[in-house]
């Protein structure tokens, strides 16, 4: 069982299969071809098409709406090479589902015979498995109850990092920037949330572009408290609730849970009680590419203007489990090229090194990795994973944020009983920290590159412990990155050279 909160099923390695032609059995996945060998057995799987979308080129992009139109039409432009591949599968009455945002289709109950009918299509790249995977998160949690070991008021680890004297100091709290998070769903009503949803104006609530459920089948065992492809946002199992809680959660003077409070969120739930497949992952980074309605069709009707700005993303597929990062190498190349911030936990199979082992985490250039210490002395958290990288072997993670002992919110209005521990508390810090940083400098918003250097350049430098030979007192290196972050410090270096209002 793994310690960050999702596994996925998708192997890129690829591998013979004794009945397929020798002209596409390298088409196959391993995970994939192993999966086929019962041939009595259909199968979901997911079809990678051969063309790409090119997003290079677009001059004058310099403001995220216009970066984000722009990958927008450029996908949706690339995937109309689909429409041959989509005829067949209509007339032959299997059942899909097709993506742009990168170009694939997902194909359900499929056998074995229609998968090698379509891997022999000179249009096809890949075929990989789409089937569920289990990995609910073992949280750790302290055996001493929240109501004997805190109050409300500013959480400890808030204060760690410094975000609250930027409240104080410079009047920053997130205002303007649209946070998101995909997870297990999200209790959006919370007395701590629901000021800050996107979706409620104070009087009622509209979730159009808001909310989107990618759940559409039940993939995990027992009763589904939430139900399928909800209405409005809904949380099976805690753990989305607490992730958002610590980016934005606050009840005015108390309960000042969250990083950024002034940010504005939205989410979408990519797993059933904590299974989850590549195709629920793919839907959720689509519909925050270009937020559509329920229901609506994801072409015509996404919206990139109601994209947020940086999303969280406190869950990983890991490559024992099949999950090579390649299909989503796609994804992230393209929410890179619309100006949104991937932030993603570094995984929990710490302390050993190269356990940066699973997507989106291990895509280096592509995603902030956040591993986790502890707040209250600064030392890094044994099961935080190290680097290098498992995909690429690049140093990672890129920073460390507080991840043992958070108090945040959680369902049915309440904070939880005890503290929670994990990289998945880690990210949710550095999600509320590029909120603070787009807020303080709206020029900045879209700028990942300049981001990442201003959260990496103003942590504060820890040793590591000699991972992938890196010397421990190097910087970066493959325990805590650059360090641990310092919200202070970046607002700080952000704003040193520029005029500071007299209201602030």
């Amino acid at each position: 069982m793994r310690s960050i909160l999702m596994l996925c099923a998708a192997i890129f390695i690829c591998a013979s299969y004794s009945t397929v032609s020798s002209s596409s059995m390298t088409k196959f996945s391993k995970r994939m071809s192993d999966l086929m060998s019962d041939e009595a057995r259909t199968f979901d799987a997911l079809v990678i098409m051969k063309h790409q979308a090119d997003l290079e080129g677009c001059e004058g992009c310099v403001e995220k709406q216009k970066k984000g139109r722009y990958v927008f039409n450029k996908l949706v432009d690339a995937a109309q090479t689909q429409a041959p591949l989509v005829a067949w599968l209509g007339k032959n009455e299997i059942r899909y589902q097709a993506f742009y945002v990168a170009n694939v289709i997902a194909l359900f109950s499929v056998n074995v015979e229609s998968l090698e009918a379509v891997a022999a299509r000179d249009d096809v790249l890949k075929i990989v498995s789409n089937a569920e995977s289990i990995a609910l998160p073992p949280i750790k949690k302290s055996k001493i109850p929240l109501s004997k070991a805190s109050g409300t008021g500013v959480g400890r680890n808030i204060i760690s990092i410094g975000a609250h004297r930027v409240w104080n100091k410079y009047n920053v709290r997130g205002e303007g920037i649209v946070v998101a998070g995909q997870d297990t769903g999200y209790d959006w009503d919370h007395p701590g949330l629901i000021n800050s949803y996107r979706g409620w104006d104070g009087v009622r609530a509209k979730h159009k572009f808001n909310w989107h459920d990618a759940t559409h089948k039940e993939l995990s065992p027992g009763n589904n408290s939430c139900g399928l492809s909800t209405e409005e946002p809904c949380d099976d199992d805690d753990h989305g609730t607490h992730t958002m809680g610590t980016i934005v959660g606050s009840e005015g003077a108390k309960n000042q849970v969250g990083v950024a409070p002034g940010a504005k969120w939205i989410g979408c739930r990519n797993m059933d009680r904590g299974f989850g497949r590549l195709s629920t992952y793919l839907e959720c980074f689509e519909w925050f590419l270009a937020p559509y309605p329920k229901g609506g069709n994801p072409r015509v009707d996404g919206n990139p203007d109601k994209a947020p700005h940086v999303i969280n993303n406190s869950w990983g597929c890991p490559t024992e489990e099949g999950c090579y990062g390649d299909q989503m190498e796609l994804v992230l190349k393209a929410m890179r090229a619309a100006g949104i911030m991937v932030v993603v936990s570094a995984g929990n199979e710490g302390p050993d090194c190269s356990t940066i082992d699973s997507t989106p985490a291990f895509h280096s250039a592509l995603t902030f990795t956040v591993g986790a210490h502890d707040h209250r002395t600064g030392v890094i958290a044994e099961f935080s994973s190290r680097g290098p990288s498992a995909f690429d072997g690049e140093i990672g993670p890129d920073v460390t944020a507080p991840g043992e002992h958070i108090r945040s919110t959680t369902r049915r209005g309440r904070y939880g009983s005890f503290f929670w521990s994990g990289t998945s508390m880690a990210g949710p810090h550095v999600t509320g920290l590029v909120a603070l940083l787009w807020s303080a400098d709206p020029s900045l918003i879209g700028d990942i590159d300049r981001t990442v250097e201003i959260i990496r350049s103003t942590a504060t430098p820890a040793e590591g412990d000699g991972c992938g030979g890196v010397a421990i007192d190097a910087v970066p290196n493959n325990t805590f990155g650059y360090g641990r972050i310092n919200a202070h410090a970046a607002i700080a270096s952000l704003l040193s050279s520029k005029p500071v209002p007299a209201n602030w």
